[in-house]
């Protein structure tokens, strides 16, 4: 049979309809099916898409911006992308206020689509005039024939999820479905789709995920916006320090609060075990329906909404060096130390330079091994505690050649070694090691690299 050929106008017409998976390796161990609502499939890659032409029909209804006038918006990056791709459409500009820890990648999409990008200063308060609410704020009432979007107390943010996201949901379910799980920053989600599935059914349950440093946990389960629960996270894209209008207490039945970490971890378990390439929140959604595991059953149907792409994170989550940075990987191998490294360059000597040679690269690189070379072999090493027993013993050792002072090559261990093993070669006398890798390039290990490792 010759499948269906959908033509459409615009790109903004294949916004929804976005595929329901069900989740195998990564739930494994629950007593009940899991299913994502992989909205990446959206044209901007992420489930903003929905809601950003939702507010943009809006505003264009109530006579809030004209033709060729200026979208105005703070964002983290994926609300930007769907209202970019909508002025393209539709004729006009964009300027987007983002922050500091956004990831790169998403700054660089959103210029790459057109957009004027500026990026503030993350801790600050909200109210603070450098913050992106009031940057965008201000540009909105500066700049002639603007709209500023305002996503977090603009109500057609949620009003498009609960015309679209909630009824697809409860489609593709069959009207099966019993939880909702949402990592929730703005509210539009997880508080339209739920408005909607508990119109359809009251016993439907949704559990809203937060990271620790929001406030949201604690104002869902006091009423009170406690500033004292907000601090820095690393998380991307959910939780918030002031209470977006989207919001309606009664919709959310639990909030649960994830660490930056365990978001960032099962992000990456997603993609690798999976095949879905998802971001950051989709990994701590994941990590907060793993806490909340044991208040299911087997006649439980549960959809886990995966919000966005992974491309956007690959500095960041999808990158080992970040990770490692921040302690979020466990490091048990040498594999996992040279990840941590990122390309560093090893500094060498070859037998035929001079001790002079070898203290002017110390001091220029801040160092206190440097293996000796024969093309491409080590056959030697000068270390800074030799070079001080030499010097004591013989003060014109500077113009003496490496090869005629030199120490024994560093140790060469294999990338699969355990670090815990490193022990063996690293001593007293011995404050380094080398390794190989996959390309056969070497690489130089010292006590404080493997030190600062294992203490993230």
């Amino acid at each position: 049979m010759t499948p269906e050929k959908r033509v459409y106008d615009n790109i903004l017409q294949t916004i929804g309809n976005t595929p329901l998976i069900k989740l195998n390796k990564v739930v494994a161990d629950f007593p009940c099916p899991v299913y994502a609502k992989v909205d990446y499939f959206n044209p901007g890659n992420s489930i903003k898409d929905r809601m950003a032409v939702k507010m943009l029909d809006v505003a264009e209804a109530e006579g809030k911006i004209k033709p060729g006038g200026t979208i105005i918006e703070g964002t983290s990056g994926n609300t930007g992308m769907g209202l970019a791709l909508a002025a393209i459409t539709r004729g006009y500009k964009c300027i987007f206020t983002t922050t500091d820890k956004q990831s790169k990648e998403k700054v660089d999409i959103l210029k790459a689509f057109g957009a004027e990008v500026i990026v503030c200063p993350t801790d600050v308060e909200p109210e603070d005039p450098r913050s992106y609410y009031s940057v965008s704020a201000r540009l909105a009432k500066e700049i002639p024939n603007s709209w500023y979007v305002n996503q977090y107390d603009n109500l057609a943010n949620r009003l498009a999820h609960y015309e679209q996201t909630g009824p697809e949901l409860w489609e593709q379910t069959e009207g099966k479905i019993t939880h909702l799980v949402v990592a929730t920053g703005t509210g539009g989600t997880v508080t339209g789709t739920g408005m909607y599935l508990k119109e359809q059914n009251p016993n439907v349950k949704v559990w809203a995920i937060d990271p620790y440093g929001s406030l949201l946990t604690k104002w869902h389960r006091t009423g009170e916006l406690d500033m004292k629960e907000v601090h820095p996270y690393i998380a991307e894209g959910l939780g918030e320090d002031f209470l977006p209008e989207n919001y309606i207490r009664e919709v959310v039945d639990h909030f649960e609060q994830v660490t930056d970490k365990d978001g960032a971890v099962l992000a990456r378990k997603i993609t690798k075990e999976e095949g879905i390439f998802v971001g950051y929140s989709a990994g701590s959604a994941l990590a907060g329906l793993r806490q909340l595991k044991d208040k299911l059953t087997k006649d439980d149907l549960v959809v886990i909404i995966f919000h966005d792409h992974g491309s956007r994170y690959v500095g960041k989550v999808y990158n080992d060096e970040w990770m490692l940075d921040r302690g979020f990987l466990e490091v048990k191998s040498v594999r996992d130390l040279l990840n941590g490294l990122g390309n560093r360059r090893l500094v060498t000597l070859e037998e035929g330079d001079t001790v002079t040679d070898a203290l002017n690269l110390m001091k220029k690189y801040d160092i206190e091994q440097i293996p000796v070379m024969n093309g491409m072999n080590p056959v030697g090493a000068i270390t800074q505690a030799g070079l001080f027993k030499k010097m004591m013993a013989d003060s014109d050792v500077k113009d003496k050649k490496i090869s005629d002072i030199m120490e024994a090559a560093l140790p060469v261990v294999e990338l699969d070694t355990p670090v815990e093993r490193l022990s063996n070669f690293i001593n007293k006398e011995n404050g380094a090691v080398l390794t190989r890798d996959d390309s056969g390039q070497y690489h130089i290990f010292t006590k404080y690299d493997i030190i600062n490792a294992l203490s993230k």
